[in-house]
């Protein structure tokens, strides 16, 4: 079976001149561990984005690419991790849910993380000319955000490419940014269409278009093992009482990213489960399924390369309506009253638009997983809200549009049906053949579509060491990251914090 190249090759040319580049721009690189544990920046880094906001492109955000930013929007600094405990009174649970949460990274979405590896990777080895080349993101709303957003504190030039049917905020804040941007037929789950444009920008314009695939590039699930598993590791040990077990994990799928969270906590908690979700309306991993949802941001119609199948434990299919009926419950007066009677803190309430439409189907996702193995009041589950609902007043618009204002009567019956009295249906714990099965769907997107081999399918199934070869990488990537930042000579004049005793 093939096996990682461990020396990635480098074109020293190029790598010569974005190193000259990033001198010239005083662009600094982050470390993966200086992502996952921010007592590593350089205090003069610190020191300079006491000046700096969140959102602002100025090349020192980069080290804000991390779930420790201080909540604010101007001037932060780095502690905890930003996390909500969601308590018994909205999950009619007794175990612990908490949701890591991306409003509080730049652009307001995690997905910073995702896109931070994929170019950092081909600027470090030359394979990124800042000069010539434009960096290409296909995404389904996010990604290509991120991936704009990161581009621009690089030095970089961004191509969007979503599909039509996602949020008008998301468009407008990509035109806001300077981003070529391509408008693809559909809604969340067309990501076909996505492939399409993509393909024929990189095939008429090769000289220009570098594409970042968050589907197949192993650099974006690298964040995700390497700083947010960690971090709800972290929560964990910081914020649940003696006894406890950490249990499950539990996220939609995407691009598979933020599921190789997954794949750490599986390598410290062995007993852990990974739970996988997507819409009820495009049941892709359920059933073999397809169609249109509204939960922006997951189902896209095909198993994407990155999934590793074989350590999926749960699958649950999501409806959708469900969804778009808690974020009305979450994000309106009727909503919020209805809360209060039932014993919800105000302090809580005030903090529940800080998940977005998906990150509303990772807690239920939660609540059906917990509920499937019985857990009780000693299990804990993890799971992020990878947005907020900043990106999606529109959405609660179009609804109160087309069904009349939020009622307490609806807000009840919302509460009772979604929430206390969830249930288990559309959830299932896989067996074996299951995964074989969602495993082989990647044959007709990723083989006979987008030229991937065989051989490396057959990989990832038989092969022990395949998904851990490009889990356990951040190191590797750092030693490039220091020796460029030493290229580029700005590490001397930021140097490292003592080390801790």
């Amino acid at each position: 079976y093939p096996t990682m190249e461990t020396t990635p090759a480098v074109n020293e040319e190029v790598l010569a001149k974005t190193v000259q580049r990033c001198r010239e721009r005083n662009i600094l690189l982050p470390t993966f561990a200086q992502l996952r544990d921010p007592t590593l920046i350089p205090q003069g880094v610190v020191d300079e984005l006491r000046s700096v906001g969140l959102w602002d492109l100025n090349s020192r955000n980069l080290f804000r690419i991390t779930w420790k930013n201080e909540p604010v929007a101007r001037g932060g600094g780095f502690g905890e991790v930003n996390a909500l405990e969601i308590p018994s009174a909205i999950t009619g649970i007794k175990s612990k849910i908490f949701i890591l949460l991306g409003k509080f990274f730049p652009t307001g979405a995690h997905k910073v993380g995702a896109c931070f590896g994929p170019l950092v990777d081909r600027l470090t080895r030359g394979a990124y000319d800042p000069d010539k080349h434009k960096a290409l993101w296909p995404s389904t709303g996010n990604y290509c955000r991120g991936g704009a957003f990161n581009s621009c504190l690089m030095g970089c030039k961004p191509i969007a490419v979503l599909p039509a049917g996602m949020s008008k905020e998301r468009f407008e804040w990509l035109k806001s940014l300077g981003a070529e941007i391509h408008a693809t037929p559909g809604c969340e789950s067309n990501v076909k269409e996505v492939f399409d444009k993509t393909k024929e920008l990189a095939r008429t314009r090769p000289d220009e278009v570098v594409v970042l695939n968050q589907f197949e590039d192993f650099s974006n699930p690298l964040f995700h093992y390497s700083v947010t598993g960690p971090a709800m590791e972290e929560v964990f040990h910081k914020r649940t009482p003696a006894g406890s077990r950490l249990s499950g994990i539990f996220l939609t799928q995407g691009s598979a990213g933020t599921l190789a969270a997954g794949e750490y906590l599986k390598e410290h908690y062995p007993a852990v489960k990974v739970g996988a979700g997507e819409a009820m309306q495009c049941p892709t991993l359920f059933e073999n399924g397809f169609g249109a949802h509204r939960i922006e941001g997951i189902g896209d119609k095909h198993v994407p390369w990155i999934h590793n199948l074989r350590n999926t434990d749960v699958v649950a299919a999501l409806d959708d309506e469900q969804c778009m009926s808690i974020i009305r419950l979450f994000n309106t007066p009727a909503g919020h009253a209805c809360l209060l009677s039932h014993g919800v803190s105000q302090e809580v309430i005030d903090k529940l638009a800080l998940l977005g439409i998906s990150g509303v189907a990772n807690m239920l996702g939660c609540i059906k997983m917990a509920k499937l193995f019985e857990f009780n009041e000693h299990d804990v589950l993890f799971t992020v809200a990878t947005d907020s609902m900043e990106m999606y007043q529109s959405r609660l618009q179009e609804l109160e549009a087309e069904h009349g204002p939020y009622t307490p009567a609806q807000a009840e019956i919302d509460y009772q049906m979604y929430l206390v009295h969830i249930n288990t249906e559309y959830t299932k714990e896989c067996t074996h053949a299951d995964r074989r099965r969602m495993h082989n769907l990647k044959y007709f997107t990723w083989i006979e579509q987008q030229g991937k081999t065989l051989e490396e399918l057959n990989a990832q199934w038989y092969q022990d060491d395949y998904w851990t070869q490009r889990w356990h990488r951040a190191e590797e990537y750092d030693t490039r990251i220091r020796a460029f930042n030493a290229r580029t000579g700005l590490d001397a004049h930021y140097p490292a914090p003592a080390k801790k005793q």
